[in-house]
Protein backbone atom coordinates (compact mmCIF):
# COMPACT_ATOMS: atom_id res chain seq x y z
CA UNK A 1 0.00 0.00 0.00
CA UNK A 2 2.79 2.41 0.91
CA UNK A 3 4.69 1.69 -2.31
CA UNK A 4 1.49 2.27 -4.27
CA UNK A 5 0.92 5.59 -2.51
CA UNK A 6 4.49 6.74 -3.23
CA UNK A 7 3.87 6.78 -6.96
CA UNK A 8 4.22 10.31 -8.45
CA UNK A 9 0.54 10.43 -9.37
CA UNK A 10 -0.65 9.77 -5.84
CA UNK A 11 2.01 11.92 -4.22
CA UNK A 12 0.84 14.86 -6.30
CA UNK A 13 -2.75 14.10 -5.39
CA UNK A 14 -1.84 13.83 -1.70
CA UNK A 15 -0.08 17.18 -1.81
CA UNK A 16 -3.10 18.79 -3.44
CA UNK A 17 -5.51 17.29 -0.92
CA UNK A 18 -3.37 18.42 2.01
CA UNK A 19 -3.22 21.94 0.60
CA UNK A 20 -6.98 22.04 0.06
CA UNK A 21 -7.79 20.53 3.46
CA UNK A 22 -5.46 22.88 5.33
CA UNK A 23 -6.89 25.87 3.47
CA UNK A 24 -10.46 24.86 4.31
CA UNK A 25 -9.53 24.20 7.95
CA UNK A 26 -7.87 27.62 8.24
CA UNK A 27 -11.02 29.24 6.87
CA UNK A 28 -13.03 27.35 9.48
CA UNK A 29 -10.74 28.55 12.26
CA UNK A 30 -11.01 32.11 10.92
CA UNK A 31 -14.80 31.89 11.06
CA UNK A 32 -14.56 30.75 14.70
CA UNK A 33 -12.36 33.77 15.46
CA UNK A 34 -14.95 35.98 13.77
CA UNK A 35 -17.63 34.34 15.91
CA UNK A 36 -15.68 35.14 19.10
CA UNK A 37 -15.20 38.73 17.96
CA UNK A 38 -18.89 39.04 17.13
CA UNK A 39 -19.97 37.68 20.50
CA UNK A 40 -17.63 40.10 22.27
CA UNK A 41 -19.04 42.94 20.18
CA UNK A 42 -22.63 41.95 20.97
CA UNK A 43 -21.81 41.78 24.70
CA UNK A 44 -20.31 45.28 24.49
CA UNK A 45 -23.35 46.63 22.62
CA UNK A 46 -25.75 45.04 25.09
CA UNK A 47 -23.90 46.55 28.06
CA UNK A 48 -23.97 50.01 26.46
CA UNK A 49 -27.65 49.84 25.52
CA UNK A 50 -28.58 48.79 29.06
CA UNK A 51 -26.52 51.58 30.64
CA UNK A 52 -28.10 54.86 31.75
CA UNK A 53 -27.80 57.77 29.30
CA UNK A 54 -24.87 60.14 29.85
CA UNK A 55 -24.29 63.67 28.54
CA UNK A 56 -22.91 63.71 25.02
CA UNK A 57 -20.01 65.95 26.00
CA UNK A 58 -18.83 63.31 28.50
CA UNK A 59 -18.68 60.71 25.73
CA UNK A 60 -16.77 62.96 23.34
CA UNK A 61 -14.04 63.85 25.84
CA UNK A 62 -10.58 62.96 24.51
CA UNK A 63 -11.52 62.92 20.85
CA UNK A 64 -13.26 59.55 20.84
CA UNK A 65 -14.00 58.17 17.38
CA UNK A 66 -17.25 56.66 16.12
CA UNK A 67 -16.24 53.06 16.82
CA UNK A 68 -15.42 53.83 20.44
CA UNK A 69 -18.77 55.46 21.16
CA UNK A 70 -21.18 53.46 19.02
CA UNK A 71 -24.35 52.32 20.76
CA UNK A 72 -23.78 54.65 23.71
CA UNK A 73 -26.99 56.16 25.11
CA UNK A 74 -26.55 59.91 25.46
CA UNK A 75 -28.44 63.13 26.11
CA UNK A 76 -27.77 66.52 24.56
CA UNK A 77 -29.36 69.93 24.24
CA UNK A 78 -29.11 72.56 21.55
CA UNK A 79 -30.92 74.08 18.59
CA UNK A 80 -31.70 72.36 15.32
CA UNK A 81 -30.11 73.76 12.16
CA UNK A 82 -32.79 73.08 9.54
CA UNK A 83 -30.84 75.09 6.96
CA UNK A 84 -28.45 72.13 6.71
CA UNK A 85 -31.07 69.39 7.01
CA UNK A 86 -30.57 66.32 4.84
CA UNK A 87 -33.01 63.68 3.63
CA UNK A 88 -31.91 60.05 3.93
CA UNK A 89 -33.92 58.52 1.15
CA UNK A 90 -35.20 54.98 0.83
CA UNK A 91 -35.90 54.16 4.50
CA UNK A 92 -38.80 51.92 5.47
CA UNK A 93 -40.84 52.05 8.67
CA UNK A 94 -42.53 48.71 9.12
CA UNK A 95 -44.06 48.09 5.69
CA UNK A 96 -44.20 51.77 4.73
CA UNK A 97 -41.70 53.27 2.30
CA UNK A 98 -40.32 56.69 3.07
CA UNK A 99 -37.26 58.66 4.10
CA UNK A 100 -35.45 59.75 7.26
CA UNK A 101 -34.62 63.32 8.28
CA UNK A 102 -31.04 64.07 9.38
CA UNK A 103 -30.74 67.45 11.11
CA UNK A 104 -27.66 68.93 12.84
CA UNK A 105 -28.23 69.89 16.49
CA UNK A 106 -25.94 72.79 17.41
CA UNK A 107 -24.70 72.36 20.99
CA UNK A 108 -23.89 75.02 23.58
CA UNK A 109 -20.17 74.93 22.73
CA UNK A 110 -20.77 75.65 19.03
CA UNK A 111 -20.16 72.10 17.81
CA UNK A 112 -22.97 69.89 16.57
CA UNK A 113 -24.23 66.34 16.33
CA UNK A 114 -26.25 65.09 13.38
CA UNK A 115 -29.59 63.75 14.61
CA UNK A 116 -31.63 61.19 12.70
CA UNK A 117 -35.01 62.57 13.74
CA UNK A 118 -36.94 59.69 12.21
CA UNK A 119 -39.20 58.61 9.37
CA UNK A 120 -41.30 60.74 7.03
CA UNK A 121 -43.48 59.73 4.05
CA UNK A 122 -41.84 59.24 0.68
CA UNK A 123 -43.18 62.50 -0.73
CA UNK A 124 -41.21 64.44 1.91
CA UNK A 125 -37.98 64.53 -0.05
CA UNK A 126 -36.89 68.18 -0.11
CA UNK A 127 -35.66 69.80 3.10
CA UNK A 128 -36.43 71.70 5.17
CA UNK A 129 -39.72 69.85 5.74
CA UNK A 130 -42.63 72.07 6.76
CA UNK A 131 -44.75 69.17 8.05
CA UNK A 132 -41.86 67.73 10.07
CA UNK A 133 -40.19 70.89 11.34
CA UNK A 134 -38.56 70.66 14.77
CA UNK A 135 -39.61 73.02 17.60
CA UNK A 136 -37.85 76.36 17.79
CA UNK A 137 -35.44 77.19 20.56
CA UNK A 138 -33.44 74.88 22.79
CA UNK A 139 -34.26 71.18 22.41
CA UNK A 140 -33.25 68.38 24.76
CA UNK A 141 -32.77 65.04 23.03
CA UNK A 142 -31.81 61.53 24.02
CA UNK A 143 -30.90 58.60 21.84
CA UNK A 144 -28.22 56.18 20.72
CA UNK A 145 -24.98 57.09 18.95
CA UNK A 146 -24.28 55.21 15.74
CA UNK A 147 -21.25 55.28 13.43
CA UNK A 148 -21.67 56.84 9.97
CA UNK A 149 -22.85 54.49 7.25
CA UNK A 150 -20.41 56.04 4.76
CA UNK A 151 -17.48 58.42 5.03
CA UNK A 152 -16.42 60.86 2.35
CA UNK A 153 -12.65 61.32 2.57
CA UNK A 154 -12.22 64.28 0.25
CA UNK A 155 -14.61 67.24 0.71
CA UNK A 156 -16.66 68.24 -2.32
CA UNK A 157 -15.66 71.18 -4.48
CA UNK A 158 -16.67 74.58 -3.06
CA UNK A 159 -18.42 75.21 -6.36
CA UNK A 160 -20.57 72.09 -5.98
CA UNK A 161 -24.25 72.62 -5.05
CA UNK A 162 -25.36 71.88 -1.50
CA UNK A 163 -26.37 68.24 -1.08
CA UNK A 164 -29.86 67.77 0.34
CA UNK A 165 -30.30 64.01 -0.05
CA UNK A 166 -28.04 61.17 1.04
CA UNK A 167 -28.35 57.45 0.41
CA UNK A 168 -26.39 56.79 3.62
CA UNK A 169 -25.44 58.78 6.68
CA UNK A 170 -22.24 60.41 5.44
CA UNK A 171 -20.85 62.69 8.14
CA UNK A 172 -17.80 63.56 6.04
CA UNK A 173 -19.99 64.97 3.28
CA UNK A 174 -22.22 66.76 5.78
CA UNK A 175 -19.23 68.22 7.65
CA UNK A 176 -17.99 69.77 4.39
CA UNK A 177 -21.23 71.75 4.10
CA UNK A 178 -21.72 73.07 7.64
CA UNK A 179 -19.79 75.89 9.37
CA UNK A 180 -19.21 73.99 12.61
CA UNK A 181 -17.54 70.79 13.78
CA UNK A 182 -19.64 67.64 13.79
CA UNK A 183 -19.42 64.79 16.30
CA UNK A 184 -17.88 61.63 14.76
CA UNK A 185 -21.11 59.67 15.27
CA UNK A 186 -24.73 60.55 14.61
CA UNK A 187 -27.60 60.31 17.09
CA UNK A 188 -30.60 58.11 16.39
CA UNK A 189 -33.33 60.01 18.20
CA UNK A 190 -35.16 58.21 20.96
CA UNK A 191 -37.00 61.05 22.69
CA UNK A 192 -37.16 64.82 22.52
CA UNK A 193 -38.30 67.67 24.76
CA UNK A 194 -40.33 69.55 23.59
CA UNK A 195 -41.91 66.51 21.96
CA UNK A 196 -41.91 66.39 18.17
CA UNK A 197 -45.08 66.76 16.12
CA UNK A 198 -46.70 63.83 14.34
CA UNK A 199 -43.74 63.78 11.97
CA UNK A 200 -41.05 62.59 11.89
CA UNK A 201 -41.87 59.20 13.43
CA UNK A 202 -39.04 58.02 15.69
CA UNK A 203 -37.21 55.17 13.96
CA UNK A 204 -36.40 51.85 15.67
CA UNK A 205 -32.86 50.98 16.61
CA UNK A 206 -31.12 48.73 14.05
CA UNK A 207 -30.59 45.18 15.26
CA UNK A 208 -26.94 45.04 16.45
CA UNK A 209 -27.02 41.21 16.44
CA UNK A 210 -27.76 40.98 12.73
CA UNK A 211 -24.59 39.26 11.52
CA UNK A 212 -23.47 36.43 9.24
CA UNK A 213 -23.84 32.90 10.71
CA UNK A 214 -20.14 32.43 11.45
CA UNK A 215 -20.64 29.11 13.26
CA UNK A 216 -22.49 27.62 10.30
CA UNK A 217 -19.76 28.84 7.96
CA UNK A 218 -17.08 27.30 10.19
CA UNK A 219 -18.87 23.94 10.19
CA UNK A 220 -19.13 24.09 6.40
CA UNK A 221 -15.41 24.76 5.95
CA UNK A 222 -14.44 21.96 8.36
CA UNK A 223 -16.85 19.66 6.51
CA UNK A 224 -15.22 20.52 3.18
CA UNK A 225 -11.78 19.74 4.66
CA UNK A 226 -13.03 16.40 5.95
CA UNK A 227 -14.66 15.53 2.62
CA UNK A 228 -11.41 16.27 0.77
CA UNK A 229 -9.36 13.97 3.03
CA UNK A 230 -11.92 11.16 3.24
CA UNK A 231 -12.59 11.33 -0.50
CA UNK A 232 -8.89 11.00 -1.27
CA UNK A 233 -8.50 8.02 1.09
CA UNK A 234 -11.51 6.26 -0.47
CA UNK A 235 -10.15 6.89 -3.97
CA UNK A 236 -6.68 5.57 -3.11
CA UNK A 237 -8.05 2.42 -1.46
CA UNK A 238 -10.31 1.71 -4.41
CA UNK A 239 -7.49 2.13 -6.95
CA UNK A 240 -5.13 0.06 -4.80
CA UNK A 241 -7.60 -2.82 -4.65
CA UNK A 242 -8.03 -2.63 -8.41
CA UNK A 243 -4.27 -2.78 -8.94
CA UNK A 244 -3.92 -5.80 -6.62
CA UNK A 245 -6.85 -7.58 -8.22
CA UNK A 246 -5.46 -6.89 -11.68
Amino acid sequence: MLRFLLRPRWLAGLGLVVLVAVSFARLGVWQLHRLDERRAYEDLVASRLHAAPVPLEDVLVGGADADEIRYRRVTASGTYDTAHEVILYGRTQGDQSGNHVLTPLILDDGTAVAVDRGWVPFEDDSPPLADAAPPDGTIRVSGVLLPPEAETVAPPSPAAPTTTTFAKVDLGALAAEVPYRLAPAYLLLGSQDPAPAALPVVAPLPDPTDAPPHLSYAIQWFSFATIAVVGFVVLVRREYRRSVAG
